[in-house]
């Protein structure tokens, strides 16, 4: 008998939903109490089960910096649909209770309307604050970023810092407590040091004498990209946000870069995949929705698929004479697709995370000529072998396939090896050479360089992989087959 499987997350939560709808009815004032253990995100999972009409007086039967906690954890949509059902008088107050960049985000997912009655509902502080990151695009650093982060002045002393941060952490902020900033008398972040640090210096030594003046910092309109890598080089668990003059601004916590990582890499995959990425969950997505962001690049694809066919219509002749070419189409483009596919998909990931930049286009150019000419050469060899092989094989009397081999290229069989081993050198060398400069040229161009996708680019080489081979054919065999 199989061990029973622990339930997951949602599993509980199903189960517990029924008793908080029970306590809603009953004794709404007992449910803070019944679910003071669960984490947060454990009681969105929870409030998620419940029926839409329910949800805010779930909330309200929390208190407002819990029910804040919850409503972060929330689906977006989920969240965005709830604050817009909401009363002004509701909403704002659980609003301007979650944490900057969360609280920036929500706002960014209503509609503008329930933004702006929101935004004049809540403390001027807290309204200018949010005001400042909404500038900002929400895949920037800057919105990614909380306010809440702790500074001290560079000339103060470690123990007035002390204070500080006790006081700070008595106030309830807890986002990036534990990595004070040291800021000069203008704002200017000018050192960093740990919690542990500054509880370790020695009583009397200004901040200035005791934190790192080599900070790694990110400007608020950089992108998420840059902030993942800054974050993953220097083991960072917040990243501090500046502005074109050096001031801090905020900082992105791990948490946030994590998030950032995942949505960028799944944008990727899906763009590599041949579509637009989704901006909702794949479940979540309605299906005239998905069926838009495939089908256009399906439609691309297509018409380049079309230009594959015009290119072998337009060598009819040569093939009519010479059909033992057919054989090895698949062969020809399959090769070509695949090597610049390979080269495309090493060179976004290169370009994302900071491995190569744009300056470095014609280092690459060198270094994937000599990989496409090496691989070419060694996927050609084994095409010649193949068609020598065959052509041994027929000569001994074996069919292969519907055909005998040997009787359609009888003695140019050589000349035949030659057209399909140097087509390979061709074709995997132009198709290397552009899966690794397209996405430079993307990049160059303000384009997301993902979206030179994989099936694009094999597209793409599959079209002049045949006029390589093609051409190759008329003129190797020349005055023989053609």
């Amino acid at each position: 008998m199989t061990p029973k499987q622990k339930p997951d997350h949602k599993d509980v939560a199903a189960l517990l939903a029924p008793d908080i709808l029970e306590l809603l009815d009953s004794a709404p004032g007992s449910i803070a109490v019944e679910t003071a253990e669960l984490h947060p995100a454990d009681l969105a999972d929870v409030a998620e089960e419940l029926p839409r009409a329910a949800l805010p007086a779930f909330l309200a039967a929390l208190p407002s910096d819990r029910a804040a906690d919850v409503l972060e954890y929330l689906d977006d949509d989920l969240r965005a649909e709830l604050l817009e059902q909401m009363s002004t008088e509701q909403a704002a107050p659980l609003v301007a209770e979650m944490t900057p960049d969360e609280r920036a985000d929500v706002l960014d997912d209503v509609d503008e309307e329930t933004a702006e009655d929101i935004l004049d509902a809540i403390p001027e502080e807290t309204r200018l604050e949010t005001e400042r990151l909404l500038e900002y695009p929400a895949d920037s650093a800057g919105g990614l970023m909380t306010t809440e982060v702790v500074s001290v002045l560079e000339t103060d002393t470690v123990e007035s810092a002390l204070t500080q941060v006790r006081a700070i952490a008595r106030g309830g902020r807890r986002e990036a407590m534990n990595t004070i900033y040291a800021v000069s008398a203008s704002g200017s972040l000018t050192g960093v040091l740990s919690l542990r640090e500054l509880l370790a210096a020695a009583e009397g030594a200004r901040i200035q004498d005791v934190a790192w003046t080599e900070v790694q910092r990110v400007v608020g309109t950089a992108d998420r990209e840059e902030v993942a890598r800054v974050t993953s080089e220097y083991d960072l668990v917040a990243v501090p946000v500046v502005d074109e003059r050096g001031r801090l601004l905020g900082a992105v916590t791990v948490d946030d870069v994590i998030d950032a990582i995942q949505e960028e890499q799944t944008e990727d995959v899906q763009k590599l995949g041949g579509m637009e990425a989704l901006e909702d969950p794949y479940m979540q997505t309605g299906f005239l929705a998905l069926l838009k962001k495939r089908a256009g690049w399906l439609s691309v694809l297509f018409v380049g698929a079309m230009l594959t066919e015009s290119a072998m219509s337009y060598f009819d002749s040569e093939l009519r004479r010479a059909a033992v070419l057919m054989l090895f189409v698949p062969l020809i483009i399959g090769s070509g697709g695949n090597s610049g596919s390979q080269a495309t998909s090493l060179i976004i990931r290169s370009l994302a995370l900071g491995e190569a930049r744009l300056g470095d286009w014609w280092r690459v150019a060198i270094r994937e000529l000599s990989s496409g000419l090496s691989l070419g050469s060694i996927l050609g060899v084994l095409g010649a072998l193949r068609v020598l092989i065959w052509q041994a094989m027929a000569g001994k009397g074996y069919h292969i396939g519907p055909m005998q081999i040997g009787n359609d290229y009888g003695e140019h069989y050589v000349l035949v090896a030659m057209t399909v081993g140097l087509t390979l050198v061709g074709v995997v060398t132009f198709g290397t050479l552009t899966g690794s400069m397209l996405p430079f040229l993307l990049r160059r161009l303000g384009f997301d360089p993902a979206s030179a996708s994989a099936p694009f680019v094999a597209t793409l080489v599959d079209v002049t992989g045949l006029v390589i081979y093609f051409t190759v054919a008329l003129l190797v065999l020349s005055g023989t087959l053609l």
